[in-house]
């Protein structure tokens, strides 16, 4: 098990990191460092002899927090920025198809369990609706599920 980033890289996290209960003074669950961030590793250790974690400080936000591998890449990789992220909540802004059969309606709840930035057309998700398989959804067909009156909402 290497490391893939050294003392000193450049690095972005991928993905929002909020306090598991490790970071003093401030409460469990609050928002430590948007993703997106960049940062530097001033460390490089391990969690459970399976886990590399990065000491990682954030100048912008002047933190310094630990972040697991799978949580990073290089600051100079292309960055595309996401509306939601994994665990997020989101609702259908218009009914779900696969070959013409509708299998989510407009306005259901699921859950995002992957984002992919790299997808042709733009950011897709793959998202989890209860009792359903999971369908890879593009960012156009998404919105957050908290919007009220989620099955009306206008969908340009």
């Amino acid at each position: 098990m290497r490391p893939r980033y050294e003392f000193g890289a450049a690095v972005r996290v991928i993905r929002n990191v909020r306090n598991d209960g490790t970071y003093p003074g401030e409460a469990t669950g609050t928002l430590l460092i948007r993703r997106g961030s960049v940062g530097y590793v001033r460390d490089v250790g391990t969690f459970l002899q399976d886990q590399i974690i990065y000491t990682v400080h954030f100048l912008e936000a002047d933190r310094v927090v630990g972040c697991r591998e799978e949580e990073l890449q290089p600051a100079e990789a292309p960055w595309t920025p996401s509306r939601f992220e994994s665990r997020d909540r989101v609702a259908t802004r218009l009914p779900l198809g696969i070959q013409g059969r509708e299998l989510v309606a407009a306005g259901e709840i699921g859950e995002v369990l992957r984002v992919i930035r790299d997808a042709e057309d733009g950011v897709t998700y793959h998202v989890h609706f209860s009792d359903r398989n999971t369908l890879i959804v593009p960012e156009t067909a998404l919105m957050e599920a908290t919007a009220p009156d989620a099955v009306n909402a206008d969908i340009s």
